[in-house]
């Protein structure tokens, strides 16, 4: 069950990452941030069943502290304060986590962390310069 939650979050990540190298969205960092947020919801609803049978009540921490990680960037764009430390801070404890619980259900995390760090080191388009 693990191995077949990582392999679609791999598989949803390599999709973002193909929608955003050909569609070239106006604001990539959102569209990053967002599809981060939602692979990583979406990875805990998947291995929730499994982790509640194998650690009980622990599942809610368990699951819960790489949602609430992904969450930060979103809500730190959503401000519009600090969202490439947002994103860096995210990416970080997600992947400690994940290495933490790297035996179990924390590689199923991982990719998420790809876009998080794309989303903290993509470049903005130049502004149009007003000198004439």
């Amino acid at each position: 069950m693990i191995g077949v939650v990582s392999v679609g979050a791999v598989v949803g990540v390599l999709l973002v990452g193909l929608v955003v190298l050909l569609r070239r969205p106006a604001d990539t960092r959102s569209v990053l941030r967002w599809s981060a947020l939602a692979i990583t919801v979406l990875v805990a609803a998947a291995l929730a069943p499994f982790t509640v049978d194998d650690s009980g009540a622990a599942a809610g921490y368990l699951l819960g502290v790489p949602v609430v990680a992904a969450v930060l960037p979103v809500l730190a764009q959503r401000f519009g304060r600090l969202t490439v430390a947002a994103d860096l801070v995210a990416a970080l404890v997600i992947t400690g986590w994940g290495l933490l619980l790297g035996l179990g259900i924390g590689g199923a995390f991982l990719p998420a962390v790809a876009l998080l760090l794309a989303s903290a080191v993509v470049t903005r388009a130049p502004r149009p310069s007003t000198i004439a």
